[in-house]
């Protein structure tokens, strides 16, 4: 009886070979590991999310990555999300949030197109981030700089924010829990340099943000969610929308119909009228804490996807307290008149007492600018 398991067991491990020869699979990796909430290891690698093989950065098996329609604008680092779950869990589907599964990982790795010598590359392309064939899956080491990796854990009590910033060398990320500063020098399409201070935000930094019920405190998941994860992606078997493939890997549970789930168009996208670009783009950059029981609850103004008055969205309202976060304007949002607008001021503005957002960004995003400008000049009528 051993003798026919030994030669079952021989003929099973040849046929997975030939399989995953065959299909082009990297080898097996060790399984993904999860640590308690007071065992936070040192070393972003000791979870094997993401790990550095053969000259790119690769997700584990069953660690997929993911995009979203308009992702939150960070000094123009490019991004590579990720999501886990422990075997045999999924998600419960909600419009508002996901019921993640405890044991849940996300990771988002913050990144940079490496420039000649010390500078990195401003660009909207990642064409040339990733290893051929492999786009949104396998980062190029050679062709990139990578900052910071976050993760949010799914705990029993609730999500936890674990920071951990990559090392000179590019080999190994290592966890900080206050944080960290990083010069460095952008480069855009035209040769112009733009020197800044790229700030990893601490453990509260990062709470605070993923705090959208501020009076609860607890922290949740600000992109994974059904409107901006409504698109398609190219996976390793084929694109696919995303939500259909959580859904096909087990990952995702109660999915309605696909006709009724929302959707938030990419705010660079220009073929979409130009209204949702713009509330898309604020629902994702401000929406967080501008909604009725996030941080900025007390400011009256709001700018979550779900809000419908325009006197709450900012139309000719005035702030709840003036100073040098106002810049001397009057209203919120002066339909026709950007110049005019608290909303374009606070936007364009880098000054730490006036800019919006408050975290997350040491430089004006022009491309951000310029739709909030074209969305607010196309308003009419007037605040008189």
């Amino acid at each position: 009886m051993n003798k026919w398991k030994y030669w079952a067991g021989a003929f099973l491990l040849h046929v997975t070979t030939v399989i995953v020869a065959l299909s082009g699979c990297e080898k097996p990796r060790s399984p993904v590991n999860l640590f308690a909430e007071d065992a936070i290891p040192e070393r972003l690698s000791d979870w094997n999310l993401i790990n550095i093989i053969d000259g790119g950065l690769i997700p584990n098996a069953g660690v997929l990555p993911y995009d979203l329609n308009t992702g939150l604008f960070t000094d123009y680092a490019h991004k590579l999300r990720t999501v886990w779950m422990p075997s045999g869990t999924s998600a419960e589907y909600g419009e508002e949030h996901f019921n993640y599964p405890v044991g849940t990982v996300l990771t988002k790795t913050f990144y940079y197109p490496r420039g000649e010598g010390d500078t990195v590359l401003r660009t909207e392309s990642f064409t040339r981030d990733y290893l051929e064939g492999r786009r949104g899956k396998a980062l190029d080491m050679q062709a990139v700089r990578l900052v910071e990796t976050r993760l949010l854990v799914k705990r029993r009590g609730g999500w936890q924010a674990i920071p951990y910033i990559w090392n000179a060398a590019q080999t190994e990320a290592v966890f900080e829990i206050a944080g960290d500063t990083t010069p460095f020098k952008l480069v855009n399409s035209s040769g112009d340099v733009s020197e800044f201070t790229y700030v990893v935000p601490d453990a509260n930094q990062c709470a605070g943000c993923h705090a959208d019920n501020f009076t609860g405190k607890k922290i949740s998941p600000l992109g994974p969610r059904a409107r901006h994860l409504n698109k398609n992606f190219s996976y390793r078997d084929g694109t696919e929308n995303q939500l259909l493939y959580w859904q096909k890997v087990g990952y995702l549970r109660g999915l309605p119909a696909m006709a009724s789930l929302p959707s938030q168009p990419s705010y660079a996208d220009t073929s979409k009228p130009l209204e949702d670009r713009a509330r898309a783009y604020l629902d994702i950059n401000c929406g967080h804490c501008h909604n009725p029981a996030g941080a900025a609850d007390t400011s009256g103004l709001m700018l979550h996807h779900g809000e419908t008055d325009w006197r709450r969205m900012g139309l000719c309202k005035p702030p709840v307290a003036a100073g040098t976060g106002s810049g001397g304007r009057v209203f919120a949002i002066v339909p026709g008149e950007p110049d005019h607008s608290i909303l374009n001021f606070r936007v364009e503005s880098v000054d730490p007492g006036a800019m919006m957002p408050e975290l997350g960004r040491s430089l004006v995003h022009e491309e951000g600018v310029n739709l909030l400008r074209q969305w607010v000049t196309a308003m009419s009528g007037s605040c008189s």
